[in-house]
């Protein structure tokens, strides 16, 4: 893996070959063309679904080796599995995650990064080193039968390949996080054969905002990543329903009381991620071994019940075509909790986005089953139920709620139905805002210390730094230099404000020049009983809204800029200044997020 520094700085041929032009050529051409970024989208969602093809067709592979399956079995819908074969392949595959991680940690390799946090923070800028290693940490995850999904690795590979593409072309900022958004799009389209739900997926997850300008470099690739692997080998997650009464008005407050159980079960679920994450850390187990304990774990509970194993597609199936008794349907729903909270704190790698599905389809029946008990009225069809179950909670874990509503009308082409999840998802979604703030994948940003709650671009706030826009070496003079001597090395118009510092050279306060020369005219002094603000100084590494929020504090129009080792002044800032900059980035990303 590489430093995102590295993946910033993609190699490029020598400036004089036949290749280099062409490259030029390229980068020109999609700078100045829409039509040339809608081809290069294309070209990101073509490979991207080969990638998901390839992992996919991998994993099934190694389930049917691993665990002999029948040829027509996905591993969650497994009458039983051998627990040898689950106790070696969830040791061993957690093993060498483990092995992987512990050897990242010891060279202090920093961690990969993902494609919300890139779009966020980073402009798009992702390695696509590191993605392919976690694409690959996935497919281990996912093979040995550990309770997460691809589609982690799938939305990570297409997005470092949008990401990659976009830095060997040179694209703008905005472009560039444009192809993160289409290579998701591509890998999640693909995966579930829905364009819309891929497009969506890279709108409301990958971009944190919808726009125009985006249409067609989204769409685009989610459209190719879908016919690719139609044509190569289908769609390795589309899901299958029975036919589905029309939903009617009385059905809609029953929807809306699932998407409150989805919402409350969906914030424990990361509540309890969080807590699992840090009593592992408690342990002082080494890193090598955690994913061990945790394979071992989720062995144990393959043995009682399949259904924990892999992302949980068979079992979906099952689910959605068996009568189970409400019993089993809750234990099933707390065993795949449990084996998924395991396998993502233990070390394992990969995704929630089909497990929430699969967890929200068993939620959807057991309420559909309890209401009937209770208000057999108010009841609407047990697959409405389901498919509401599985789109709310999976707004509240994946986020979401178009991307979601769009997955079961794809799969279902009722829209009555779609109507009735796209109001539930909307509930679900403001509910878990309101209570917690965060889908799973930003909840596990946080804990990582990163203060953001979508993809939205608040990166150029990081990059718009105080040592960016501070002015340097500023007027300085002792504390102890007479006022009259002070006037002479500065008379009025040189600068607004002098810095003073003590007899060590730290910063002591900031004398106005102004004052200072009425001072000097009548009586004198020295510097230093002139200096203000020496307890409020600014630092080279802050970001401008950390700035703005200090001079709002100390009520000056100008404030030192001072090394936070030596408090030597090394600049010096005006607010006026640091407020237009501000303003015109803001402006600018707010102008890109909507296409214009």
């Amino acid at each position: 893996m590489v430093s995102p520094a590295s993946a910033a700085k993609p190699s490029t041929p020598p400036q004089g070959s036949a290749s280099a032009r062409y490259i030029r050529g390229l980068r020109a051409l999609t700078r100045s063309s829409e039509l040339a970024l809608v081809a290069a989208a294309a070209l990101v969602g073509l490979v991207a679904a080969l990638c998901v093809t390839a992992m996919t067709q991998t994993a099934i592979f190694m389930h049917k080796l691993i665990f002999d399956l029948p040829f027509d079995v996905r591993l969650s819908a497994a009458d039983r599995v051998s627990p040898w074969a689950a106790f070696g392949a969830l040791s061993l595959g957690g093993l060498s995650l483990g092995l992987m991680e512990s050897w990242r940690r010891k060279r202090e390799i920093p961690g990969p990064v993902d494609p919300i946090e890139a779009n966020a923070l980073r402009g798009g800028r992702m390695s696509l080193r590191d993605s392919f290693v976690v694409a690959m940490q996935t497919l281990i995850s996912n093979s040995c039968g550990a309770s997460v999904g691809l589609e982690a690795g799938y939305a990570q590979i297409g997005s470092g390949l949008g990401s990659y593409f976009g830095q060997k072309l040179g694209v703008r900022r905005s472009d560039l996080r444009l192809l993160v958004g289409a290579g998701a799009a591509a890998a999640i389209g693909g995966s579930f054969g829905a364009p819309l739900t891929g497009a969506f997926y890279a709108f409301e997850i990958i971009l944190g905002a919808y726009s125009i300008a985006g249409a067609g470099p989204i769409f685009a690739a989610s459209i190719v990543g879908v016919l690719t692997t139609h044509i190569l080998a289908g769609a390795p997650y589309q899901i299958s329903t029975p036919p589905i009464e029309p939903l009617t008005l009385g059905g809609y407050p029953a929807l809306l009381g699932l998407a409150a159980c989805a919402a409350a079960l969906g914030i424990a679920a990361m509540r309890a991620a969080g807590l699992s994450e840090k009593a592992l850390e408690a342990t002082k187990l080494p890193v090598w071994a955690r994913p061990v304990i945790g394979g071992f774990f989720v062995a144990a509970l393959a043995v009682v019940t399949p259904q924990v194993l892999g992302a949980g597609h068979g079992a979906l199936a099952l689910v959605i075509a068996t009568n189970f008794s409400l019993m089993a349907l809750a234990a099933f729903l707390s065993l795949k909790m449990v084996a998924c909270m395991v396998s993502l704190a233990s070390g394992f790698r990969g995704g929630l986005f089909f497990a929430s599905l699969f967890m929200g389809a068993l939620l959807g029946k057991i309420y559909a089953m309890v209401l009937f008990a209770v208000l057999p009225a108010a009841v609407p069809d047990p697959t409405i139920c389901v498919l509401a179950g599985m789109a709310t909670l999976g707004v509240v874990i994946v986020g979401g709620p178009l991307t979601m509503s769009f997955l079961v009308l794809e799969n279902t082409a009722d829209f009555s139905v779609t109507a009735g999840v796209l109001a539930a998802s909307v509930a679900a979604s403001l509910m878990a805002r309101r209570a917690f703030g965060y889908s799973f994948s930003t909840w596990r940003l946080h804990l990582r210390g990163e203060n953001i709650r979508s993809a939205n671009d608040i990166g150029w706030v990081s990059d718009l730094t105080v040592g960016r826009l501070m002015q340097p070496d500023p007027p300085t003079v002792d504390a102890s230099i007479e006022l009259r001597e002070l006037c002479a090395l500065y008379p009025l118009g040189s600068a607004r404000a002098i810095v003073v510092t003590d007899e060590a050279g730290r910063y002591a306060g900031l004398v106005n020049l102004a004052e200072a020369h009425v001072h000097a005219q009548n009586g004198g002094g020295k510097a230093g009983e002139l200096a203000r603000f020496s307890d409020s100084a600014l630092h080279a590494a802050m970001n401008a809204k950390v700035a703005m929020a200090i001079f709002d504090k100390s009520q000056s129009d100008q404030l030192a800029v001072v090394d936070p080792l030596s408090e030597a002044p090394i600049g010096i800032l005006s607010e006026p200044y640091l407020a237009r900059r501000y303003a015109e980035k803001a402006d600018a990303a707010a102008r890109s997020a909507l296409g214009m």
